[in-house]
């Protein structure tokens, strides 16, 4: 079987003997554990960790590396432990297969919460260690190629992850050409109908511009060499989903895309970048507004480049890119390089300072939720690195993403800076604090000690870290002073029940607060004062539990319902309790106290358990009209329906919604009725009014569902 570990050596070369022998071992491990798998296309499952380790060894990764490519799904998908890797292996590698490894023995509430939990975990790895995301790359590169045996809607949803997720970060760190053929494998398989007009429209342009290409390029190889300048020209093809996307974002059409080629040129050193583009721009005219100097502003991943539009022959746009040899080293493994050359290169260190310093912005951003969907939404603003270039006071330059607001610079300064800002300078003038900003722009953040954020900035702001602080110091400003109120109810309404009651002790306390699904007093006393729990009930809770436990009365009396609480009591669907009506009260820890008929059906199993159930009654005047559904059967005449409906409305009764439903030929109609009474004596008044009419047969009153089949006969 060792032939398939053969197909990866030679891509081990620049390796030592001793280097290849554990990476040998690792696929050893790996190809035992995952014996008798095989992947959806029917290879053995062993082809998978071996392509991805290969996909590492292209990119001359160290062994640790390598060896966690090749366990990456040993300990998800097959009995093996994470602590056997660790103690044939070494922690570090453990740590690495920790990282890549998703969750999928957890439940989630959803996909979603999945999918952001399993991009958490990892994103805490990357911290870490960032060969974590690389190993995830690699995989996630290798699954998109061989994703074709996979169902179309599983393929939809990867592909749509990948465009999301992955190949931005790959982007973001400098992994360009991992990030082109993501972003091609995700257009591929979440259009695969566009995918294949425009590879087709792309392939049929390509004859007809290779002409152009190669006399492009002879002309700007010509003009170097004629200024004495050493440079490598190379032509290079726009990839698909590039095209497509600038055909989304300016409407045009494929044959309206002329920069679909462009060209590189690669020079000595970062002098001769500049002296290049003077020459290049002399031989064709440049494109006003259309050059980016990324030597002087890099990206925010380290890439370095000059980038400029140039009116070619016949006035086609031609994009060229100029940089140097170290430049487009880093360009083409960004992070990687660090691995691939082990050098003290002052511009690898400053990619990995930059990489080091996004990562813990995320970190800064997952510390503040647990709502993890809400935590991706976030990442996924920051990835997408459409950036603007601006100059704190000090110089210093920060790159933000484009549409970024003075609000947005103060949190990336600092949190506490963006926490108290009160007004921004711009260009050394004042501007509104929701102004976006420009590349160039000078930015001088105004703050008062006693400022706090405010709730309109989450309309403008567009970075992750700052809405995710913005939301968490509402989110926590609301909670303390609902926490105050809820308190305040809370102790009135156990005095009212019974004013003589001792306070509950912190067993009381403990057992009410799990019974509603919740951790601390903090959190109860919250729910009530956003109006999510009644303080009659937690009161009721309290003092019953407190009587059990000291055999001092608790006194309870019913607790009256009036039906307007709003959303800490609801009025239970399946049996449109009114007033009038025998009730009881059902504790839900979610949904607050839910109001039930004493006969409704769907009680019966939960009536044996009384800790769940409270007295409740309706108040004397509850002041408010009450949806109840009524079932007519009345004969087929003309006008029917205008009858019965007058007759309600003689009752003082609003109509809230009518049906009808004829039976094929037969004598009879059934009319459904939602009609609005004050309660259960208002709506016997409705039904013997109805009942005088000569054209009806029978009235229900529907308790649940609308067929009459749950309906009681009035």
């Amino acid at each position: 079987m060792m032939h398939e570990f053969e197909s990866l050596r030679p891509a081990l070369a620049y390796l030592t003997a001793n280097e290849i022998g554990l990476i040998e071992n690792a696929y050893e491990f790996s190809r035992s554990a995952h014996e008798g798998q095989f992947r959806k296309s029917g290879e053995p499952y062993i082809s998978h960790p071996l392509a991805v380790a290969g996909l590492l060894a292209s990119w001359h990764l160290d062994t640790q590396t390598l060896c966690a490519a090749l366990l990456h799904d040993v300990v998800e998908d097959t009995p093996a432990t994470a602590g056997e890797i660790e103690t044939r292996f070494g922690k570090p590698v453990s740590l690495l297969v920790d990282g890549v490894s998703k969750l999928e023995k957890l439940s989630f509430a959803s996909e979603q919460h999945a999918q952001a939990e399993n991009f958490r975990k990892m994103l805490l790895a990357m911290a870490q260690d960032v060969r974590v995301i690389l190993v995830k790359l690699a995989d996630r590169l290798h699954n998109m190629r061989t994703m074709g045996s996979m169902p179309a809607d599983k393929r939809k949803r990867i592909a749509k992850e990948t465009l999301e997720i992955y190949a931005p970060i790959a982007n973001r760190l400098g992994l360009h050409s991992v990030y082109q053929e993501l972003e091609d494998l995700g257009f591929r398989y979440s259009h695969p109908n566009r995918y294949q007009v425009l590879a087709k429209a792309v392939k049929a342009a390509r004859g007809n511009r290779r002409e152009l290409v190669d006399k492009v390029r002879i002309a700007l190889q010509e003009r170097l060499d004629h200024c004495k300048i050493e440079a490598t020209i190379t032509g290079r093809e726009k990839h698909l989903y590039s095209i497509y996307r600038k055909m989304q974002e300016k409407n045009l059409a494929f044959s309206e895309v002329f920069d679909i080629y462009g060209f590189r040129v690669v020079v000595r050193d970062q002098q001769h970048c500049y002296l290049a583009l003077g020459s290049l721009h002399a031989l064709y005219k440049p494109i006003p507004g259309k050059f980016k100097d990324y030597i002087a502003i890099p990206k925010a991943n380290g890439y370095q480049s000059l980038h400029s539009i140039l009116f070619g022959p016949n006035g086609t746009p031609i994009e060229v890119q100029i940089r140097t040899t170290d430049m487009n080293r880093l360009a083409e493994s960004g992070v990687a390089s660090h691995w691939m050359y082990k050098s003290a290169d002052a511009a690898l260190n400053d990619v990995q300072t930059r990489t080091h310093r996004w990562l813990q912005s995320l970190l800064d951003i997952q510390a503040d939720h647990g709502d993890s969907p809400e935590f991706l939404e976030h990442i996924k603003v920051d990835l997408f690195p459409d950036e603007v270039y601006v100059f704190t006071p000090k110089g210093t330059i920060m790159a933000l993403p484009r549409g970024a607001t003075a609000v947005d610079f103060a949190f990336a300064v600092h949190t506490d800076v963006g926490r108290h800002c009160i007004a921004v300078k711009i260009n050394y003038e004042l501007m509104p604090l929701r102004t976006q900003l420009r590349n160039g722009d000078h930015v001088e953040i105004l703050t008062a000690a006693n400022a706090s954020p405010n709730a309109a900035w989450l309309n403008f702001v567009v970075t992750g870290k700052a809405r995710s602080h913005i939301r968490n110091y509402l989110r926590n400003t609301r909670v303390e002073e609902a926490s105050a109120l809820g308190e305040r109810l809370l102790n009135n309404a156990i005095a009212a029940l019974n004013p003589e009651a001792t306070a509950p002790d912190a067993a009381v306390w403990e057992r009410v607060v799990r019974d509603h699904g919740l951790q601390t007093r903090q959190e109860l006393f919250a729910g009530i004062g956003l109006g999510r729990k009644l303080p009659l009930v937690i009161a009721h809770q309290l003092l019953h539990v407190h009587g059990e436990q000291t055999g001092e009365p608790a006194h309870p009396r019913a607790i009256s319902i009036r039906g307007t609480e709003g959303i800490a009591v609801e009025l239970a669907q399946c049996c449109h309790p009114i007033p009038g009506d025998p009730i009881l009260g059902f504790i839900h820890k979610e949904r607050g106290l839910i109001i039930h008929t004493h006969d409704c059906p769907s009680i019966r199993a939960f009536r044996t358990d009384p800790d769940k159930w409270l007295d409740v009654e309706w108040e004397a005047e509850p002041g408010h009209m009450f949806d109840v559904s009524i079932k007519v059967v009345v004969g087929n005449q003309r006008g029917v329906l205008a009858k019965v409906s007058a007759a309600i409305a003689e009752q003082g009764s609003n109509i809230g919604n009518v049906a009808m439903e004829e039976e094929d030929g037969g004598p009879y109609t059934v009319l459904f009725f939602t009609v609005q009474v004050e309660n259960r004596m208002h709506l016997a008044r409705i039904m013997r009014g109805l009942r005088t009419l000569p054209d009806v047969v029978r009235i229900f009153r529907i308790k649940g569902k609308k067929d009459g089949r749950a309906a009681q006969p009035q």
